[in-house]
């Protein structure tokens, strides 16, 4: 192996782990790239009392700062409070008061993403 190719092997490698590296950082919601990122803490929110709750499949959320996203668009809600299970795609919403869930479907669209059912 001639010192060409090991040189260009190293390289590889180098761009290899900084690639990783990044990808793993994005996920945890550190890097930036689609979603943004940060070290963002979310403000949460508690209902004085729960009438319900309803969970709802989501499209396109992919790291930490996707399920911030939506977790407040949903507390935006008067009367409302959303939980995220990023790696299900799942949300959440207990509800103080009854709840459309066309209203639920406008504000996570608004943020980005997309309500596909319920369960």
């Amino acid at each position: 192996m001639g010192t060409e190719n090991i040189i260009l092997l190293v390289l590889v490698v180098v761009v290899v782990a900084i690639g990783l590296w990044s990808t793993v950082r994005h996920f945890r919601g550190k890097g930036g790239g689609c979603c943004g990122g940060g070290d963002y803490k979310p403000r949460k929110k508690k209902l004085s009392h729960v009438a319900g709750q309803k969970t709802f499949q989501v499209e396109g959320m992919h790291c930490e700062h996707c399920k911030v996203r939506v977790e407040e668009a949903v507390n935006d809600i008067k009367g409302a409070a959303g939980k995220v299970d990023l790696k299900k795609g799942l949300l959440t919403v207990s509800y103080a008061e009854s709840l459309d869930d066309e209203q639920v479907k406008q504000k996570v669209e608004r943020a980005g993403y997309h309500l596909t059912g319920t369960r």
